[in-house]
């Protein structure tokens, strides 16, 4: 197909204008596609592009296998919730939290809190209780009511104590 615009060159830039509910289709090539405006990434080589897929693939994988030995929380869970499960996933998760912290804290990567320096102790009923909420959660997912039932009473047990 030749450009709409210039009528010599193969149209590689494809575009789709929405104008008062009407749809408009244009083909142009790249050269006028830039005189008006569109910007047009540049082009990857197939292998660059599989090369890159795979190393994201192989990136992510290796994050979901990532799981806290305290509290239970895997790197999904963590990116599906947006907290943490317990002191001990900085650690765990340390890499990858890298650039979530740094936009979260202005381009910091260390969160200072409101009192730095303290150590942060977790005792055995505080990684209990965390345990037994993932767990909770993890029932309620997976549509199990009388498991949710239980734990939610052995985690009401444990606050009262």
């Amino acid at each position: 197909m030749l450009c709409q615009h210039c009528k010599k060159q193969t149209a590689t830039v494809h575009l789709t204008d929405l104008i008062k509910g009407e749809k408009r289709e244009r083909h142009l090539c790249e050269t006028c596609a830039a005189q008006e405006g569109v910007i047009v990434k540049q082009h990857l080589s197939v292998p660059d592009l599989l090369n890159s897929f795979l190393m994201s693939q192989s990136g992510v994988q290796e994050l979901a296998r990532l799981r806290c030995p305290d509290c239970g929380m895997t790197f999904v869970e963590f990116r599906s919730q947006g907290l943490l499960g317990c002191p001990n996933d900085y650690e765990v998760f340390g890499d990858a939290l890298g650039s979530v912290i740094e936009r979260a804290q202005e381009g910091k990567t260390h969160h200072t809190g409101k009192g730095p320096g303290r150590p942060i102790v977790t005792n055995s009923i505080e990684r209990e209780r965390l345990s037994l909420q993932r767990e909770l959660r993890e029932a309620v997912e997976s549509e199990d009511y009388e498991r949710a039932a239980q734990l939610r009473d052995r985690l009401a047990e444990l606050q009262s104590k």
